[in-house]
């Protein structure tokens, strides 16, 4: 995609972050955490990020499919062969526990595949980003681009995904903090019986794509349910990577702007 409008994503994520942590941060902050239709929490901290990013994006030409915005309908949205995918603040419950595991993801989707995402880690301050033609990086330490005048500037201090190079022959399977399912369990089990040593490493919202696309661990099971918006950053950022993420038992990756939201079980490997 054009380099402006990827760092104009990139601009919205850090702003956001920004948001969210003003929130995170305030010791007499209350979070006004609501229930959402599926019962899932909903704080203000989401809908100020979902803010943020509303206004950014719409100086591109493209519309927002945001968990926290409108519902739109779906005979709508098809005619869209271009869109954002975008979650506001990806890993409420882990905010609400203050374990600092939460992300905001931002996808651009062309014909239903993500070819452009950003991911922003605002307790770390670390940046992911990709576009299927530039590749996939992470930067750390950021928290706005004032010492980045440009998607190139940024590039250039990034480190290309996927950077680690790992020696032993540890298994690696990441897996959910918050949904840990039988079938999760086991699949774990079949590895243990394929390989010699296997590690389970447990994060929560889009941190387990994102450990993929460096090549910190092997392989994410997802038989749990997720929606567009958990995946579709992370999900740019592997394939930019050089990975995948396929739909469980099928050869096929997931596909975005559907007429329902709900994604299948994957596999990221």
């Amino acid at each position: 995609m054009d380099k402006n409008i990827l760092y104009t994503a990139i601009q919205a994520a850090l702003a956001a972050g920004a948001e969210i942590m003003s929130v995170y941060t305030d010791p007499k902050a209350d979070f006004e955490i609501e229930k959402k239709a599926d019962n899932s929490p909903l704080t203000i901290a989401d809908r100020k990020s979902h803010a943020i990013i509303a206004q950014a994006l719409a100086a591109t030409p493209y519309p927002v499919l945001s968990e926290e915005g409108a519902k739109i309908a779906p005979e709508v949205r098809q005619q869209w062969k271009e869109l954002w995918v975008v979650d506001p603040l990806d890993g409420t419950k882990e905010f609400i526990k203050r374990n600092g595991e939460f992300t905001v993801n931002i996808a651009y989707v062309k014909n239903g595949c993500p070819e452009a995402g950003v991911i922003y880690i605002p307790v770390k301050q670390e940046l992911y980003f990709a576009d299927i033609e530039l590749g996939a990086y992470k930067i750390k330490d950021i928290t706005d681009t004032e010492a980045y005048p440009s998607l190139d500037a940024l590039i250039e201090q990034a480190e290309r995904l996927p950077y680690a190079n790992r020696t032993d022959d540890t298994f690696v399977i990441v897996a959910s903090r918050s949904h840990l399912t039988p079938e999760t369990e086991n699949y774990i089990h079949e590895m243990q019986q394929k390989h010699a040593h296997v590690e389970t490493i447990s994060k929560g919202s889009s941190l387990k794509l994102c450990l993929i696309a460096e090549g910190n661990a092997d392989v994410y099971p997802r038989f749990a349910p997720t929606m567009e918006w958990d995946t579709a950053a992370g999900h740019a950022i592997i394939r930019a990577s050089g990975k995948e993420v396929y739909q469980a038992g099928k050869n096929e990756p997931l596909q975005y702007n559907k007429t329902d939201l709900l994604n299948p079980w994957f596999i990221a490997e």
